[in-house]
């Protein structure tokens, strides 16, 4: 009776199920399995139980890409949010008109195609004719091949997601910032507190709830880190990461075993791996949140 009472409800959400699990949990599921076997998608899988987690966790190639995440993550995600936190302070400055404009210019970034960002910094830190390289030689300093230094690459790339990651927090802060009482500043500015004990004291505690969503989004997407650096290198799936592997990523040491070396059980174990680390971290920022509000 209940079946067929609710049977139209059923069919109507059949199809959103049927592709769920046809283009979700099967691929989720599959390559769970595969993590297991050793597979070269032609021949049959061949079960070696923990042997690819063995082979990828003991790699030099993981440990690197393991230490310039944590550099990458380290650096990046503060520097991010200081970055789009101060431009929606300033945006939130201008009212009508420019309003608008400094929203658009600064949010641009964001909906450039990563090959088209790629293709400008590149550019831009091009050896000989490259703009920051020019700016140098206006002050006598000798030429930088700053994609084929292993000491600035990372930076290099800090810069260019920061450049492009700035903008959407900037609007996610910008409105958190309008939804804090404009009452709270006027009781501040009448006990004299200045504009710098405003923001300490009134504006980052009321932005509490978006500053969590803003530094738990940008911890899960540096862990993903994939198409800038891959770009930047002009890496391929035989050869990526660049020179010394300075900028070797997890996503992108996955890609690599699964389709340039042919071996997608270390892929798909690579990818467990990674995706245990991102739910670590997400519970670790809903456990340390849940502690500050008992404070």
């Amino acid at each position: 009776m209940h079946l067929r009472r609710h049977l139209p409800h059923y069919l109507m959400i059949a199809p959103f199920m049927l592709l769920f699990a046809i283009f979700f949990l099967f691929p989720i599921l599959s390559g769970f399995y595969y993590s297991f076997n050793d597979w070269n998608a032609v021949q049959p899988a061949k079960f070696v139980g923990l042997a690819n987690y063995q082979k990828i966790i003991a790699s030099r190639d993981f440990a690197r890409s393991m230490w310039n995440l944590g550099t990458y993550i380290v650096i990046t995600v503060p520097l991010g949010i200081l970055v789009a936190l101060g431009l929606a302070l300033l945006v939130d400055n201008f009212t009508g008109r420019w309003a608008h404009v400094f929203r658009g210019a600064y949010f641009l970034p964001v909906v450039l195609p990563s090959f088209l960002a790629a293709t400008i910094w590149r550019w831009i830190y091009a050896p000989n004719f490259g703009l920051l390289n020019m700016m140098l030689g206006w002050f006598g300093m000798p030429s930088v091949n700053f994609l084929n230094n292993t000491g600035s690459m990372i930076y290099c790339l800090i810069a260019v997601d920061v450049w492009a990651s700035a903008g959407f927090n900037m609007i996610i802060l910008l409105a958190g910032l309008k939804n804090i009482p404009t009452e709270l500043y006027e009781a501040a500015r009448l006990d004299g507190a200045s504009k710098w004990q405003q923001i300490i004291h009134i504006t980052i505690p009321m932005l509490g709830p978006v500053l969590f969503f803003v530094v738990t989004y940008g911890l899960i997407s540096a862990m993903q880190v994939f198409d800038k650096p891959w770009l930047l290198t002009g890496s391929s799936f035989t050869t990526y990461g660049g020179r010394g592997n300075a900028l070797l990523f997890p996503v992108m040491d996955m890609m690599g075993r699964g389709f340039g070396a042919v071996k997608f059980g270390e892929a798909a174990a690579y990818g467990f791996l990674l995706t245990l680390a991102i739910v670590m971290v997400t519970a670790l920022m809903f456990v340390l949140r849940s502690w500050s509000d008992r404070r």
